[in-house]
């Protein structure tokens, strides 16, 4: 097996490879409904806040960012969530429980 590359792949720019690779994303993405990626995003917040509360000490300012978008993004569209938008809603209540009570520990 030879390390030379192949006549294919000697021409090819990274640049076109990488902006082929955007197009191919963002082609695949057109395809999943916003209810889907918007509740993806809204867990990626979530798990941010949780990462901020589990830190030590905690980081309750950025944990409340995190928290408050969480919110501006559950109570905001509600329903428009799908079918996930219950459990998103129960989530945004536990953190901010569990914000309350790590704030009321941390005096």
């Amino acid at each position: 097996m030879s390390d030379t590359p192949t006549d294919e792949s000697a021409g090819s720019d990274p640049l076109d490879e990488a902006q082929q690779a955007i197009s191919d994303a963002r082609r695949r993405l057109a395809g999943i409904p916003a209810e889907v990626v918007v509740s993806n995003h809204v867990m990626g917040l979530y798990e941010l806040a949780a990462i901020h509360l589990g830190s030590e000490p905690p980081s309750l300012s950025e944990a409340a960012l995190a928290i408050d978008a969480v919110g501006c993004l559950v109570e905001g569209l509600g329903a428009r969530l799908g079918p996930d938008s219950d459990t998103l809603t129960a989530a945004l209540a536990n953190m901010r429980l569990a914000f309350v009570q790590i704030k009321n520990a941390a005096g």
